[in-house]
């Protein structure tokens, strides 16, 4: 009985076993991960040693020294190049602002160059002159710009312990306007004017810019409305 048993589990008729793992899956994952990293640094280290062996990494070594050297040489150009470029704009600022000196002060130097023209013109006004008593001198008329006019004249008075004079001054202009004649004064009439000695008298006239002005008169009243001193100055 237990031979007939024992070859029927030996034989083909006998049945199928079927082996089951009882490891949990977690513990399944957990091997393969192993495995996995495993391989993985098989293959990194294959590929290191391949680099080596074949020597490639020794060359990029150098590669990568090489251009840190180039890098740092660049950078060390730039500085250089920067300074010199900040010195020279520094240098160039101040060239500009002593060349806006130097221009300031030639515009004032022009300036006080008219200034004392003026003053010397004014005072050659005052050399003796013949007679005694209120005289007008140097009557001047420009056009700064159309439509404008500016006049200048000296008022001079001649003569010893003579005392101060007081009247009145005026203006007037004559020429054409249009083809016909125009002729204008000072827009308040006549002007006070007082002095013991020399009076400069200048100021500035609206005139029509077509205005074409050939003659200039100016003329000095005292208190009692007598004319004492006239100048024309033609143009």
């Amino acid at each position: 009985m237990r031979w007939k048993l024992l070859r029927r589990r030996l034989s083909v008729s006998a049945p199928r076993v079927i082996v089951r793992s009882h490891l949990p899956w977690p513990l399944r994952w957990a091997v393969l991960a192993l495995v996995l990293g495993f391989c993985a640094a098989l293959a990194i280290a294959a590929f290191d040693f391949g680099q080596r062996l074949a020597g490639l990494d020794s060359g990029m070594h150098e590669e990568v020294a090489r251009l840190r050297a180039e890098v740092k040489q660049l950078r060390e150009d730039y500085q250089g190049a920067r300074a010199i470029a900040d010195t020279a704009e520094v240098v160039l600022r101040t060239e500009r602002a002593a060349q806006e000196r130097l221009a300031e002060q030639l515009r004032r130097a022009e300036a006080e160059k008219h200034a004392l023209q003026d003053d010397l013109a004014f005072f050659e006004r005052l050399l003796p002159a013949s007679g005694e008593g209120v005289q007008i001198r140097g009557l001047q008329l420009t056009h700064p710009m159309p439509g404008l006019v500016r006049y200048q004249l000296l008022v001079v008075q001649l003569g010893r312990e003579l005392p101060p004079f007081d009247g009145r001054w005026q203006l007037q202009l004559g020429g054409t306007l249009d083809g016909r004649p125009w002729s204008a004064s000072l827009p308040d009439g006549p002007q006070p004017l007082a002095l013991r000695q020399h009076l400069r008298v200048e100021g500035t006239l609206a005139v029509p810019a077509q205005a074409v002005i050939k003659t200039v008169r100016a003329t000095l009243v005292d208190a009692s409305g007598v004319t004492r001193a006239t100048q024309t100055l033609k143009l």
